[in-house]
């Protein structure tokens, strides 16, 4: 059984604490910046060494692995503290805070020789992994038009409850690092890589300066897909609600409300998942209030399970393929192409290479 480090006690501890052990881990030490709060969510999760440092628990027997889950600004030098030690790694999205320092990450964990994955969870949800396969499989023909929307009750109002880090910019705070991440990373893996963007970074709720709660993407990939990438996290309607849609040369494939549905000359219909797609049902302890934490639990245990499995230098037990760190620096030039092309008033911008 490996064994894990857990840094963060917000979602670390909410997922990747649970995560991990159904993934066969051993968690044997959660780092936090508040001792007692590090100290009381180890006891109610049942970890036994609780800390504020990572070299103390990278110190503890059986400390094989480490999982990143902290303020954006933090990843980087705890990443590069983590490879140089040695160790396996999964960080959080978003990856750095620019595709510079993301780079210098990725180098550090390929010289030290470690396994390294970033946290794109999604990957292993049902209907985006259906969806790409679908896509890739050529059930729509050639790709042409996309659109990835979505609108969010999570920040609508100006004194919504969030970390401290959440809306400062300079720790990497905003919607487009916390959800757009995921999104780019979607459409990498359903219609390859991200060429050009143009881009509006706006905050839609009554809040006075900070991070953006909202982003608004026009896109085109390399292999001549023109898309939208659109969220705001400041909706007022309750839960989530939006919609995928791809349009083809030979059919349209959209998901709505989870399920994921055909459309071509022979009529529309539902797709449905296959057993090798299905997700585990979510198991373990956990602490903290988290709304998505059913959504996150499942698809994050899979991810878990894949790091486990080229840890031990096993070929990945399912089809889909976890993040590197290499998907991590793919997925910061994006960004900082949307970051660049907002500040420039939505010039198209070209995806550095």
């Amino acid at each position: 059984m490996p064994g894990a480090v857990v840094v963060g006690t917000g979602f670390g501890a909410r997922v990747h604490v649970p995560a991990l052990r159904a993934a066969g881990f051993d968690v044997v030490a959660l780092v936090g910046r508040d001792p007692e709060r590090t100290r009381r969510r180890a006891d109610r999760l049942g970890i036994a060494f609780a800390c504020t440092e990572l070299d103390a628990a990278l110190a503890r027997p059986g400390a094989d692995a480490v999982t990143i889950a902290t303020p954006p600004h933090t990843h980087a030098p705890l990443v590069l503290a983590a490879v140089g030690a040695g160790r396996h790694v999964v960080c959080e999205k978003p990856f750095a805070l620019d595709r510079h320092e993301a780079v210098q990450m990725q180098a550090a964990a390929q010289a030290a020789g470690v396994v390294h994955a970033v946290g794109y969870e999604f990957r292993w949800a049902p209907h985006q992994a259906l969806l790409a396969r679908a896509v890739a499989g050529g059930l729509i023909g050639e790709p042409r038009l996309a659109a990835f929307v979505q609108q969010v009750g999570l920040v609508a109002a100006p004194d919504a409850p969030m970390p401290d880090w959440w809306f400062d910019g300079s720790r990497g705070g905003g919607w487009l690092g916390a959800s757009g991440s995921h999104l780019v990373d979607q459409v990498r893996t359903c219609l390859g890589e991200i060429a050009t963007v143009a881009a509006a970074l706006p905050t839609v709720a009554a809040r006075a300066g900070g991070a953006e709660d909202s982003f608004s993407v026009r896109f085109s990939t390399a292999g001549g897909t023109t898309g939208v990438l659109q969220q705001t996290a400041a909706s007022w309607s309750p839960g989530v609600i939006g919609t995928t849609t791809i349009a083809g040369t030979t059919g349209t494939i959209e998901v709505a409300d989870g399920t994921v549905w055909c459309a071509d000359a022979s009529g529309r219909r539902a797709l449905a998942v296959p057993d090798d797609l299905r997700l585990p049902e979510p198991s373990g302890a956990t602490v903290g209030a988290g709304r998505f934490t059913h959504l996150e639990l499942g698809p994050y245990t899979r991810l878990c399970e894949a790091f486990a499995a080229a840890i031990a230098g096993r070929p990945a037990a399912g089809p889909v393929a976890a993040a590197s760190f290499a998907d991590g620096v793919a997925a910061m030039r994006v960004l900082d192409a949307i970051r660049a092309s907002a500040s420039n008033g939505g010039a198209l911008t070209p995806v550095v290479a």
